[in-house]
């Protein structure tokens, strides 16, 4: 479904992706893992068209997307919830997740999207005229993901869904995730919890400095001596 094949990006004259080349396929649950400053939300930024790749390229359901608008990236199912959320504070719940719906497909399944929403997040039905800025955390969070689903996407690019939230609601949320994947959405994580991320994702790939060092199964990387040192804490 998506393929990123051997991708240089810079920030002015610093390159700061090398050579990065990923594959998730339909259905999959994928992780990207690394440490901070790896390269991992510049590869998702990149794929969502907030970013422009020097050389490669990047390809989303057969059709290459690197020269598209973010928009219209958006609108063919490639949707991206960025790190710390991003959503309207002095917009209610619900327009915040009718922002979500504004391609003609998402429109016309508005209302039906919305109540699957409310019946994954029961809070956000019974807080759906409160100001989003005036949500905790975690339900900001959802509200994030909810507002995602909103688009009807065919793959969900998720940053770092636990920042900042306590440990019962990351895992709240780290279940919806599997959730979501689990009724068809294909997801691409990134998540400071590697451990997490490994156990619910089916593949995985470790950046070091902009460039893949490692991929594989999660069951092999969570195995794998060096990452379970470097990102597990384990020996």
């Amino acid at each position: 479904m998506l393929r990123i094949n051997n991708i240089d990006v810079y920030y002015g004259h610093i390159q700061v992706i090398r050579h990065v080349s990923v594959e998730v396929q339909e259905g999959e649950f994928v992780a990207l893992i690394g440490a901070n400053g790896a390269g991992k939300t510049t590869t998702m930024k990149t794929v969502s068209g907030l970013l422009r790749p020097l050389r490669g390229s990047i390809e989303f359901a057969g059709q290459s997307v690197h020269h598209l608008e973010p928009h219209e990236i958006t609108s063919m199912g490639l949707v991206q919830i960025p790190e710390g959320r991003r959503i309207f504070p002095t917009l209610t719940v619900r327009e915040n997740l009718e922002m979500g719906s504004y391609s003609k497909r998402a429109k016309r399944e508005r209302t039906k999207t919305m109540g699957e929403v409310f019946d994954l997040f029961p809070v956000l039905r019974e807080r759906w005229r409160q100001l989003a800025g005036t949500l905790s955390g975690g339900e900001q969070q959802m509200l994030a993901i909810g507002r995602a689903l909103m688009t009807l996407p065919r793959l969900l690019m998720i940053d770092e869904p636990s920042l900042g939230l306590s440990p019962l609601m990351t895992e709240n949320i780290f279940r919806t995730i599997h959730q979501i994947n689990q009724a068809g959405t294909t997801i691409l994580l990134v998540e400071q919890n590697v451990f997490a991320s490994l156990s619910m994702a089916h593949r995985g790939y470790v950046l070091e400095n902009g460039e893949v060092v490692l991929q594989g199964e999660s069951s092999e990387l969570k195995g794998n001596e060096g990452v379970r040192k470097a990102y597990l804490g384990l020996e």
